[in-house]
């Protein structure tokens, strides 16, 4: 459940705890250790007011590939909190384990969905940019379910797309250092 719900607070934190949050609040699940205190009605409310605010804000083009930049420093760490927080019954060192595998898998997610942002931000028309914002959301929520009721399951399938797009985002990596190299030095004498 960790590795799926990290992916999903690596698209949208504020829509993972909300989730979780709403979903413990009603009874759904029951989140393990500390992280059960995502249902108090504060935490709820304010991740659900953060969550309309990156809704609509997303879906500025230019905004919000500065609204996802400087997310950097919110959904890694809170990734690697819950982790650590889902880890109630670990040792110290599992628990910091996990937080960081929490943190990993986030910062997967977030890098690439920062990347497709600013691949997608130029286009001139705003519906690729609206599309793209609204499947993050679609997708936080829905693997946040998932996770919460099919855990083994969603784990091995965001595993899976992590591998992807870690060599999706190396390679891409690669094909602009090709594009940006200096060509050989040697010149032809005639």
């Amino acid at each position: 459940m960790v590795i799926a719900v990290s992916f999903a607070a690596g698209l949208n934190v504020y829509a993972t705890v909300c989730s979780l949050g709403l979903m413990a609040r009603f009874g759904w699940i029951t989140l393990p250790g500390e992280l059960g205190t995502l249902a108090d009605t504060w935490i709820i409310a304010a991740s659900g007011v953060l969550f309309l605010a990156e809704f609509v804000g997303d879906k500025i083009p230019a905004f919000d590939v500065v609204w996802n930049a400087l997310h950097t420093f919110v959904r890694i760490p809170a990734a690697a909190l819950m982790a650590y927080a889902a880890g109630a019954n670990l040792t110290p060192v599992q628990k910091l384990l996990v937080a960081l595998a929490g943190g990993l898998v986030a910062a997967i997610a977030h890098s690439s969905k920062t990347a497709a942002r600013i691949a997608v931000t130029p286009s001139p028309e705003p519906v690729s940019n609206i599309a793209l914002s609204v499947t993050e959301d679609v997708a936080a929520v829905g693997l946040t379910w998932f996770a919460t009721h099919h855990p083994i399951a969603t784990g091995v399938v965001v595993g899976g797309v992590a591998l992807g797009l870690i060599w999706t985002l190396r390679y891409t990596y690669r094909r602009i250092r090709a594009v940006f190299a200096r060509p050989p030095r040697h010149a032809q004498v005639r």
